[in-house]
C-alpha cells in the first residue's frame, strides 16, 4: 500500500461520489473513501482506516471546492442520520449521478448498450415524503426520536428532517412531551425492554389527512385517552390513531397486528386521477407527486390498445393498475398483503372502476399465481400485458421464467433498485424479450435511491 499510514495526512483529488455519499479518490493505487467530499473537490484528509483494498479518510480541509458543491452548505437539523447522500451537491448534479447509477447497473448486468433517458423529477427536494417511521430510544425523561445513524443502532434526533412535512415534526414534539408527562418507556433493543418502539406517520397530499400509529412492545398505550384527546385537539389533520404490536426481538419495524384506537384505520389520497384509500399496513409511494410522473410514464410507454387484459403484480392498494384501467380491457391485480387487496377492491368500487379486480396471491408461487383469480372469475387468464412493481430485491427468477413461458407480449417493469432491475431485464432478454429506453424517476431526492421504469416486449 505504498507506505500509507493510519492517522497520516494527505492531499487528494476526489474523482467520484458514490451512492453512500462518500467522495472517492486515490493515494497511489489505493482507493480512499471520504465522507463529506464531493467529486472534483481537492481535499486534505486524515486516514482513519486502512483495509486490504481501500482506506477511509476523514475530511480535514477543502482545498479547492468542486463546481458541483453547493456554495452554502445545506443546513440539516437532523445531522448524523446519513440518509441524504447528496445533500452537499447541486440537485442538477444529483440527477446526473442517478442517471449514471442506472447506466452502470445495466453495464454490470451485461447490457452495455442500454439507453437511459434523463431523470424525470418534480424539482421538489424537501417535504416530499408522506411516510416516516421513527425509532424511539432514550428514557421517558429524555426521549430520542429520529433515525438510526449510519451503520449503527444509535438513534439520532431527526424530528425536523427536511424530507418530511413540517407537520410531522410538530406531532413528534407533542408526543415527546407526552412521553415525559405520562412516563411512557422508550424501547431498548439491547435488553428488549420498554414499550414504545416506533412512531409511524402517513399523510395524504398537503397533509390534509394524517394517520398515526404507535408501535408497541407490549399490550397497551398508557393514558391512551389523554394522549388521543391532546393530539387530536392540537392537530385537526389527524384522522386516525392506532397501535401496532411488535413484541418480537427483531429489527423489523412493525408486527402483523394493528388496532385502531380512534378515528379511521386509513387515509385517502388522489393519485393519477384515482382516489385511493390505504391503511398503515399497505404500500403507497412515499413521494406522491413524483409517483404521478412515474405512473404516467409507465402508462405512456405501455402503449395500450384498449382491449388488453393487464396483470398487475405486487399491486398494493391498486394505484398502478387503477391508473391504467381506462386504457385496457380489464385489470387483474395480485398482492400478498390481504389488507392491501381489500383496499384495492374498495378503491376500484369508490372510483366506479368496474373493469378491475384484485386478489390475494404470492408472486413467488407461480404454480398458484393465477389460480385464485381464475377460480373467482370462473375462467382461465391469458394476460396480454403485465406490470411489475416488486420490492427492492426484484423479481424471483421463477416468476420471470413463468412470464416468459407464458409468452406475455408486453411487460412494464417499475423498480426501486437499478441493480435488480438490470439483473431481471438481462434474464428476460435472454428469453427473447427486447427492452425499451430506461427512464429513471426521482422519487427520493437528496438520497441515493432512484426509481426506474422500462418496457419489455417479445420479438
Amino acid at each position: 500500500m505504498d507506505g500509507i499510514k493510519k492517522n497520516a495526512i494527505y492531499d487528494i483529488d476526489v474523482t467520484d461520489l458514490n451512492n453512500l455519499g462518500y467522495g472517492v479518490g486515490r493515494i497511489g493505487d489505493l482507493v480512499v473513501f471520504v465522507a463529506g467530499a464531493v467529486d472534483l473537490d481537492r481535499v486534505t484528509v486524515k486516514i482513519i482506516k486502512i483495509a486490504k483494498n481501500y482506506a477511509v479518510g476523514r475530511l480535514e480541509t477543502i482545498l479547492t471546492p468542486s463546481p458541483h458543491r453547493l456554495p452554502v452548505p445545506d443546513p440539516c437539523p437532523a445531522r448524523g442520520c446519513g440518509g441524504c447522500a447528496y445533500r452537499a451537491i447541486t440537485y442538477a448534479h444529483e440527477l446526473e449521478l442517478k442517471r449514471g447509477t442506472v447506466l452502470a447497473a445495466f453495464r454490470r448486468a451485461g447490457l452495455p448498450d442500454a439507453k437511459v433517458a434523463p431523470v424525470l423529477s418534480t424539482g421538489k427536494t424537501e417535504g416530499y415524503r408522506n411516510k416516516a417511521q421513527y425509532p424511539v430510544t432514550g428514557t421517558s425523561d429524555e426521549p430520542v426520536i429520529g433515525f438510526f445513524a449510519p451503520k449503527s443502532h444509535r438513534v439520532t434526533d431527526a424530528r425536523r428532517c427536511p424530507l418530511q412535512p413540517a407537520l410531522f415534526g410538530e406531532i413528534l414534539d407533542e408526543i415527546a412531551r407526552q412521553i415525559r408527562q405520562y412516563k411512557i418507556a422508550p424501547y431498548d433493543e439491547e435488553t428488549h425492554t420498554g414499550l414504545l418502539r416506533h412512531i409511524y406517520l402517513r399523510s395524504s397530499k398537503e397533509e390534509k389527512e394524517v394517520l398515526l400509529t404507535f408501535v408497541l412492545n407490549g399490550d397497551a398505550l398508557p393514558h391512551a385517552d389523554e394522549v388521543i384527546r391532546e393530539l387530536t385537539a392540537r392537530f385537526p389533520a389527524l384522522v386516525g390513531i392506532g397501535v401496532n404490536y411488535n413484541r418480537e426481538k427483531t429489527n423489523v419495524i412493525c408486527g402483523d397486528e394493528y388496532r385502531t384506537l380512534w378515528g379511521k384505520d386509513g387515509i385517502t389520497d388522489t393519485l393519477s386521477g384515482v382516489e385511493l384509500s390505504f391503511s398503515a399496513a399497505s404500500f403507497y409511494q412515499v413521494n406522491r407527486d413524483a409517483a404521478e410522473r412515474l405512473y404516467g410514464k409507465a402508462k405512456e410507454i405501455a402503449d395500450f390498445k384498449g382491449d388488453e387484459t393487464l396483470l398487475d403484480l405486487f399491486c398494493g392498494v391498486g394505484s398502478i393498475g387503477l391508473s391504467m384501467a381506462d386504457a385496457v380491457g380489464r385489470v387483474i391485480g395480485i398482492e400478498i398483503v390481504p389488507d392491501a387487496v381489500r383496499c384495492a377492491n374498495e378503491n376500484a368500487r369508490a372510483n366506479g372502476i368496474t373493469n378491475a379486480a384484485f386478489f390475494a396471491g404470492d408472486a413467488t408461487d407461480t404454480e398458484k399465481l393465477l389460480s385464485g383469480a381464475e377460480a373467482a372469475l370462473g375462467e382461465p387468464l391469458s394476460p396480454d400485458a403485465v406490470v411489475l412493481d416488486p420490492p427492492r430485491k426484484g423479481c424471483d427468477e421463477k416468476l420471470l421464467a413463468f412470464l416468459s413461458k407464458k409468452k406475455i407480449p408486453k411487460i412494464v417493469y417499475i423498480s426501486c433498485n437499478p441493480e435488480t432491475l438490470a439483473r431481471d431485464v438481462a434474464f428476460l432478454a435472454s428469453r427473447g424479450y427486447v427492452f425499451s429506453e430506461i427512464t429513471p424517476v426521482d422519487l427520493f431526492p437528496r438520497t441515493a435511491h432512484v426509481e426506474t421504469v422500462c418496457r419489455l416486449f417479445r420479438q
